[in-house]
């Protein structure tokens, strides 16, 4: 088998744990398989480079940006390389660059564009282990580039994929993906499997195990991922088709984001246009829009309600302000989306109708409600959003 790795900045974060992964490494060639490594910058490397380049700028240029976060996946790319090598295992650490990751040039947010593998190929075909810096790649015009947030896992994802890996391990510090967060509720489980299109809707729920990006491209390469906890032997979770799961259950998971922010317009003119305006001015200032809400209309002006993250309500309040200066606004930061998500949901009924009442038995009013054909979400208020999780968890039955 063909087997690529990811390893994240708390699993190298230090030069003990990076003996740990060389070891973990070696474990798999050992059992004769070829063995691509992906890692991150060691753990705070990322910010520390930050830091020290917004000492002498706190605007500095994107170009010169990603020369220097870069470095950190290379130090670790090296590191780890080094001591696989003093071990009696020939490796090769590359950069993006040296890995062939061709990308555009938008830097620090860079889309991989396409992969040339010969020289992977090449060093795997000569029974090197091959350590590559995540998160970077080069433009046509040669300059470094960055991916962004989790971009050493996309890095992960797009070699695996034009190598067509068998697997992609991505390593990280938790087990995998649970039924809804440990934290929160105890009986929560971890998934063994779960499809690509449930794990997008965890994603951008407010999971954190991966990012929307890398399980989107998994998709459409078609790379069977696993997430798997770098300091335990346990089992991760498998994210695959959803044809290679055999019991698709109802519901698959409840999820939280308390990173929610409410705007409503009341008194909006009723006329055809005006959301079209609304939505177009904060598409173009690049405000997220969740879920939204209208009234029917009554007297000429109705009312209009929608979420954006909390973190850009700031943003949004400004805009709004100037766009509707005869509405009423009504803005509020004490929301929380809760979620159940669920490729069993496609063909079953009563999924809602158990989720409506489960909260109302808690006394949980819902505020606005969005589905799709996998993922109930509702607003309720903040404070009672780890107990709708909870009441949601033991409805559906998940930590059976």
């Amino acid at each position: 088998m063909l087997i690529v790795q990811k390893y994240g900045g708390t699993s190298v974060g230090d030069l003990e744990r990076i003996s740990s992964v060389a070891s973990r490494v070696i474990k798999t060639k050992e059992e004769g398989h070829d063995v691509v490594v992906v890692v991150s910058a060691m753990s705070g490397e990322t910010n520390k480079l930050i830091s020290y380049a917004e000492h002498f700028s706190k605007n500095p240029n994107k170009r010169e940006l990603d020369l220097l976060l870069s470095s950190g996946e290379r130090v670790t790319s090296a590191l780890l390389s080094i001591a696989l090598n003093e071990l009696g295992y020939n490796s090769i650490a590359l950069s993006g660059r040296q890995a062939g990751i061709y990308t555009n040039d938008t830097h620090t947010s860079a889309r991989i564009e396409k992969i040339d593998s010969s020289k992977i190929k090449n060093h795997l075909n000569q029974g090197k282990i091959v350590v590559v810096a995540g998160f970077q790649g080069f433009t046509k015009d040669e300059n470094v580039s960055t991916l962004g947030r989790g971009g050493s896992d996309l890095s992960a994802v797009a070699i695996a994929g034009a190598l067509k890996a068998d697997l992609c391990e991505i390593y990280t510090d938790v087990d995998g993906i649970y039924t809804t967060d440990p934290r929160i509720e105890k009986s929560a489980k971890k998934i063994d499997k779960i499809s690509y299109d449930e794990m997008l809707e965890f994603a951008s729920l407010g999971a954190k195990v991966l990012q929307n990006r890398s399980v989107e491209m998994a998709k459409k390469l078609n790379v069977n991922l696993v997430t798997r906890n770098s300091f335990n032997e346990n089992e991760g979770t498998l994210i695959t088709k959803e044809s290679e799961i055999v019991e698709e259950p109802i519901v698959s998971g409840v999820a939280l984001d308390k990173n929610q922010a409410r705007i409503t317009l009341r008194g909006v003119v009723d006329k055809p246009g005006i959301a079209a305006e609304i939505f177009s001015k904060l598409a173009t200032n690049n405000i997220n829009v969740d879920m939204i809400i209208q009234n029917v209309g009554q007297d000429g002006t109705t009312n209009l309600g929608f979420t954006v993250p909390e973190n850009e309500l700031e943003k949004t309040k400004e805009i709004m302000s100037k766009l509707n200066a005869s509405s009423d606004l009504e803005f509020d930061r004490a929301v929380a989306k809760v979620s159940i998500v669920g490729v069993g949901m496609k063909s079953h009924s009563g999924v809602a109708a158990t989720a409506f009442n489960t909260l109302a038995d808690e006394n949980i009013n819902i505020e606005m409600i969005s589905t799709s054909e996998i993922k109930i979400s509702m607003i309720v208020d903040e404070k009672y959003g780890e107990l709708a999780v909870r009441a949601l968890h033991s409805a559906y039955k998940l930590g059976e």
